[in-house]
């Protein structure tokens, strides 16, 4: 785990820290390998990215995004989100950064490496110079038309997590609520120079249930309207009781799990009501 000083000139001198654009992959951990790659292959119609090291393991979701299904280790971690990639417009030039902070980062492997937050999530960046997705350019029969617009993770220090992603990272808040309007459970980390954001999920109990663990350590893909897009999951076989429901940010949404009882929330880009607990500060994720 990397050590993180209190250095100055971060988010006072954002100029010295390259851009953060969004989101690139998400890395999935699978108890039942077979079982998970029917889900997202089938049940989300997901395309295989050809291009990758392991095709059968990795999904495209647009030209830009992935999720990759890994087979999990023994024993398997509490948390099944194994990584979250950040996409960065100068790889060298952000590692120099990261490393002026006294963060620990794994060495280059061409345009791509890791570190591990305060809270030992694995956090990669690779870098790409065109963003946002031009998921209108790709084809139906390659890509699908999901955009990975969040991904959740617990968090129990959020003033260590803070200094990392808001102090270091120039990560802001978005948007923050709870179940009811006085509590934060959920606070939404933008990045800076795009409309991606890492959820913070807050207030969750040391003794969660497999479950509960499942629901906090997320991901959710974007979709212009959420009401074709349960029409079609039911045409793809899936008949969960679940059905789309706005939910406290003022989006529409529609949950689903993986055969590990990982969340894929499906949710809509923009809300269609005022959210509770507080407003919007920063730019909504476009189709």
């Amino acid at each position: 785990m990397g050590l993180f000083l209190s250095l100055p000139n971060s988010a006072q001198n954002p100029s010295k820290r390259p851009k953060i654009l969004g989101i690139a992959e998400v890395r999935i951990w699978a108890t039942n390998l077979p079982a998970s790659l029917d889900f997202y292959s089938k049940t989300l119609n997901l395309a295989h990215d050809v291009s990758a090291m392991f095709p059968d393991e990795n999904f495209l979701l647009n030209p830009f995004q992935g999720i990759w299904v890994r087979p999990g280790p023994t024993p398997m971690h509490a948390n099944l989100i194994d990584q979250i990639t950040f996409i960065t417009d100068d790889i060298p030039a952000l590692r120099r950064y990261l490393v002026s902070y006294q963060v620990s980062v794994s060495d280059p492997a061409g345009y791509y490496f890791t570190v591990v937050d305060p809270e030992g999530h694995r956090i990669g960046f690779m870098e790409r110079r065109e963003w946002p997705p031009d998921t209108q350019s790709s084809s139906p029969a390659t890509h699908s038309t999901f955009r990975l617009i969040h991904a959740g993770i617990i968090v129990h220090d959020r003033a260590a997590e803070d200094h990392f992603y808001k102090d270091i990272l120039g990560f802001q808040v978005y948007w923050h609520g709870g179940m009811k309007d006085d509590e934060t459970n959920w606070v939404d980390m933008q990045v800076r120079d795009g409309t991606d954001w890492l959820e913070y999920m807050l207030n969750v109990p040391a003794n969660a249930d497999k479950r509960t663990l499942g629901v906090m350590n997320h991901i959710a893909l974007g979709v212009p309207d959420i009401h074709p897009a349960e029409k079609q999951l039911r045409a793809n076989g899936w008949n969960e009781i679940e059905e789309p429901k706005i939910g406290r940010d003022g989006k529409w949404q529609l949950n689903l799990y993986d055969p590990d009882d990982t969340l894929v929330e499906l949710m809509e880009f923009m809300p269609v009501q005022k959210p509770c607990c507080s407003e919007y500060t920063g730019p909504h994720p476009k189709p």
